[in-house]
This record gives structure tokens, C-alpha cells and sequence, in this order.
């Protein structure tokens, strides 16, 4: 169901807050300014009834869909939409809101028809707009990148730029800063050859330092997720292997990667290793208990597993939450807080395999360590297998649902969320942007507490391209449980260093129906 012409119309700016404390460490500083508003209770309602509703079935029926990948393309406030197909011609939805999505990749020169493994937003050559990276497997070359030129479309210019890849299955790709100078790099998973990283020197195009930086890895590696996971100032990296391999924990030092996942609870990810059967698909990060710290869950062939952060670079295999521990394929993961009550909640979808149709799975989080299984009926009848992206493309304030599917009878529907509007209210999407305005801050952390206190509300990752077949360039949400003003902090990474800046006494209330945009430097100084 869409939303109303009045609705829709008022949701269409983005507001940029320029107002606040910047370049502070820590949360101290709050105690000494005192506080200002305190945060609401949390809401002790009973739980909504959870239903979501097809959005243009008719539009997004097509199956054989491999990914799916969301951003704002022409810069108007709202998520656009690329699927890419098993052989079929791709589309990217524009979003209009109320009149709804409409294709326009043969417009704007996106036309492909190869069978697209891989797709990935981000805008690599810094102008403001995110452009998109393309993989696919079979002949070469084996990635296409298309610019985005705005009113005059999209022009493939990997050729130039030295990313024309001529051999190699393609999987996980991610836009990170991993040198810390401004610009996106770009790490790509290859499920039959070593990954590859290319340092991004502008100008002068991209170059191949997957040898000087150590991280080519060759083992089957469909799954990643960049973070700072020692806290020491700079990205590294988790990696999803298959059949049987084990998964990689890859620390960064100076910019050369060491793995040092064995014997920690990473390294198998809760399933078999040596098991050809048995692999990780995607590996997805959420500060799930609110500590702080980011904790990971881990879709399996084989069983899942959340894995609870106990210090930076350590966690422990979370047996107190068996019901995620379910044993069968599963192809992603994707945290969210859909009912904005304060607590992050999962959603799982199984694979086709096997002539087998795995079942998905939403999981509503309550209390500290208990995840229920609330997967609607209109949710678990669908062919899902692929992607899947928790998105407000309609800017309401609660989390709707894009999901994809490879087999042919399967679909790309996006599921919109049914919650009241009141609900909406009670959450805050946050943009993280450079000091130009440019989203070149993947790995910066975002947290929210309540106004004047050191009360964590919630973590988020700026978060680029961990999503197995499902990517991002979209803000953070947060669902806050309650009404009130709350401070946003962010930290950002790079150069060995941590700086968080942040905005205090933020009305949640004034961002609905749009984002708050951050703009911070390297230095962790939020800027005008």
C-alpha cells in the first residue's frame, strides 16, 4: 500500500543538522554538560501484530533474481532499487514515492543481461552521487563499473579505471576506505580464486595491492564485513568461506592483513570445517545485547551461529540463543529493529538447494537473549533465497522488507511493514557522510543514548557491502523503544586513530519523514 500524496510529499527532505559538540572521546563529557531531556521509558505495550503487505506485486513478480542492492541514486532523499537477474535483463527501480517505482535501466543505459553474482554501491570517484559495481561469472571481463553521470545515465568505465577483470567467479564486494585517505577501495570475494583488493588512487584509477597487503586468500570466500574489530583505528575484515573452508578473521596493521582466525570461535562460525557440505554464506554485524560492542551472527550451510563480542577481537559462541541455531542452507542475514521497539531483531532466508526451499525466518529479539520466531504468513509463503534488505524506502520510519529469489517461480517483492504510524515515531535514521558531503565513512560507528545520559540506546556500522547477494549505501535506523531526545555519536576510523564526534539534544520528532545527515572530517569534527 503507498503512502498518501501528502504523506509522501512531506518526506522528501533530507535535513542536515549542523549544530553540536564535535571531536570529543568517550562519553564522560555528557555527565559535565548535564543533562538536558531525559529519555522516555521504554514502551511496555504489548508487541504489535507484525504483517507486511506487497508493494507493486506485479512490477517486482519476476524470479530468477541473484541480488539486490539499494541507494539513492538521483539524490532526491528516497532509496532507488537494482536487482540484478540470472541471465535476464536487470532493473533499477527509480523511487517516487507516491507514484511509486518505476524502471528506468534501459533509460539510463544499465542494460545488462549476463547473470549478475555481484552488486555493489558506492561512489568511488567522490562526486557526491553512488555508482555501481557489477560482477558476474563465466566470461570475461568479470566486472563491469558503472559511473554515475547523473541526468546523462550510467557509462561502464572499469576499462579505464583498471578494474577489468577478466577471470574469476565473483561474490562479496565492499567499498572501504582501508587506507584512511579519503576515497573508496574496493575488496572483492572470489569464489574460485584468491580475493583481490584494489587501492583506490583517484585520477589515476584503481591498483591491485592484494599481494603487498597480504589478504589474497584463496579459499572459497562468498561473505565479508569490514569493521574495526581490536579498536586499534583502522578496518579489518571478516570473511564467509564455503565448503568446509574455514572463515577468516583478517587484522589490519599499517595495511597489511594477517588472518588470525584459528582457534577462535570465527574461525568455524558455528558449523563443521573439512565439510563440503557445510560453509558460511555471509557473516552480518549488530550490537545485539547493547554493550557496545559489535557481536556476530553467522548464516550457514549448516547451523547458524551468533557469536557475542566478550572484548574487542574475542567472542564467544552464543549458546544461550539455540533458537537461531537452526540446521539447514541459509544465504543472508540481515539485522533490523522492524517493530522500532529498541531491540535489534534478525532476519534469515534459506537458499534453494538441492531441490530443496529452505524456509526464512524473522526473529523478534525480546529481553536480552531471546529471539522468537514471528515470521508472518505472507513472509514465509514466499520463494525467498537470495537477498534481503530491511529498507524505509517510503521514509515512514519503520523498516520494510526486499527480498529475492533465484528460482525462476520466486519473486523480488518488497514487503511494507504494517506497523501504525505512532510507531514510526519512535525510531531515527542516521546518514554519516565526509566533511564534502560525500559517503566516503563505510566502518564508522554510529551510537545513539539518550539525552544527557550514557544510557547506549544503540550501535549501528556504516556499512557498505557485507550482504551476500543484498548491499547498501543507506543511513542507519534505529528503533528507540520510546519517545525522546536523544545524543548521536559517531566514531570514525582510520590512520591507526578513533575520533567520535557528537550531537547532543537531537529531537527525533524533526527527522520524520527524513534523515538526520552527519557531516565529519577524519578528525572526528562534525562540520557545517
Amino acid at each position: 500500500m503507498m503512502k498518501t500524496q501528502h504523506q509522501t510529499q512531506a518526506n522528501r527532505n533530507t535535513v542536515t543538522i549542523q549544530k553540536g559538540v564535535s571531536g570529543v572521546h568517550g562519553r564522560n563529557w555528557l555527565v559535565l554538560l548535564g543533562a538536558v531531556t531525559a529519555f522516555g521509558c521504554a514502551d511496555a505495550r504489548p508487541p504489535q501484530p507484525i504483517r507486511f503487505i506487497p508493494v507493486q506485486p506485479e512490477l517486482f513478480a519476476s524470479g530468477g533474481t541473484l541480488t539486490d542492492a539499494w541507494a539513492d541514486i538521483d539524490g532526491d532523499g528516497d532509496p532507488d532499487r537494482f536487482v540484478g537477474f540470472n541471465g535476464t535483463r536487470s532493473r533499477l527501480y527509480r523511487n517516487d514515492l507516491a507514484g511509486g517505482f518505476v524502471d528506468i535501466a534501459v533509460e539510463v543505459g544499465l542494460v545488462v543481461e549476463r547473470a549478475v553474482r555481484t552488486s555493489a554501491w558506492g561512489d568511488f570517484d567522490a562526486d557526491g552521487d553512488p555508482d555501481l559495481l557489477l560482477g558476474f561469472a563465466g566470461d570475461a571481463p568479470v566486472i563491469a563499473l558503472f559511473r554515475n553521470d547523473g541526468d546523462a545515465g550510467f557509462t561502464n568505465v572499469a576499462a579505464q579505471v583498471g578494474l577489468e577483470l577478466r577471470e574469476g567467479t565473483t561474490r562479496q564486494a565492499s567499498w572501504i576506505d582501508y587506507d584512511a585517505d579519503g576515497d573508496l577501495d574496493l575488496f572483492l570475494a572470489l569464489r574460485d580464486r584468491a580475493n583481490r583488493l584494489f587501492r583506490n588512487d583517484g585520477p589515476a584509477g584503481f591498483v591491485d595491492v592484494t599481494e603487498e597487503t597480504g589478504i589474497g586468500d584463496d579459499r572459497r570466500t562468498v561473505g565479508a564485513v569490514w569493521f574495526d574489530v581490536d579498536q586499534d583505528g583502522d578496518l579489518d575484515l571478516v570473511t564467509a568461506n564455503m565448503n568446509g573452508d574455514a572463515n577468516g578473521l583478517w587484522q589490519n596493521d599499517n595495511g597489511h592483513f594477517t588472518d588470525i582466525a584459528a582457534g577462535t570461535p570465527v574461525e568455524a562460525g558455528g558449523r563443521a570445517l573439512g565439510d563440503e557440505r557445510q560453509g558460511s554464506v555471509r557473516v552480518c554485524v549488530a550490537d545485539v545485547d547493547t554493550d557496545g560492542r559489535f557481536d556476530l551472527f553467522f548464516a550457514n550451510y549448516g547451523p547458524n551461529a551468533l557469536l557475542y563480542a566478550s572484548s574487542p577481537g574475542a567472542w564467544a559462541d552464543a549458546g544461550a540463543a539455540p533458537s537461531l541455531a537452526v540446521e539447514a542452507r541459509y544465504d543472508t542475514c540481515a539485522w533490523g529493529d522492524f517493530d522500532n521497539d529498541g531491540m535489534i531483531d534478525l532476519y534469515v532466508n534459506g537458499t534453494v538447494s538441492g531441490g530443496v526451499q529452505y524456509r526464512d525466518w524473522l526473529y523478534r529479539r525480546e529481553g536480552s537473549e531471546t529471539f522468537i520466531d514471528v515470521t508472518p504468513p505472507e513472509v514465509l509463503m514466499l520463494n525467498a533465497s537470495h537477498g534481503a534488505t530491511w529498507v524505509d524506502f517510503d521514509l515512514d520510519g519503520d523498516l520494510d522488507l526486499a527480498l529475492t529469489g533465484a528460482a525462476d517461480d520466486a519473486m523480488h517483492y518488497l514487503m511494507e511493514s504494517q506497523l501504525t504510524s505512532e510507531s514510526g515515531l519512535r525510531s531515527l535514521q542516521v546518514r554519516v557522510l565526509d566533511a564534502q558531503g560525500r559517503a566516503t565513512r563505510p566502518g564508522a560507528e554510529v551510537r545513539v543514548y539518550a539525552a544527557g545520559t550514557d544510557r547506549l540506546l544503540g550501535m549501528r556500522l556504516v556499512d557498505t557491502g557485507s550482504g551476500y547477494d543484498s548491499q547498501s549505501d543507506l543511513p542507519v535506523h534505529f528503533g528507540l523503544g520510546a519517545r525522546g531526545r536523544v545524543d548521536v555519536a559517531v566514531t570514525v576510523v582510520g590512520s591507526g586513530e578513533r575520533h567520535t564526534g557528537v550531537m547532543e539534544n537531537v529531537d527525533p520528532n524533526e527527522f520524520s519523514g527524513s534523515v538526520l545527515t552527519i557531516r565529519i572530517d577524519a578528525a572526528g569534527r562534525i562540520v557545517r
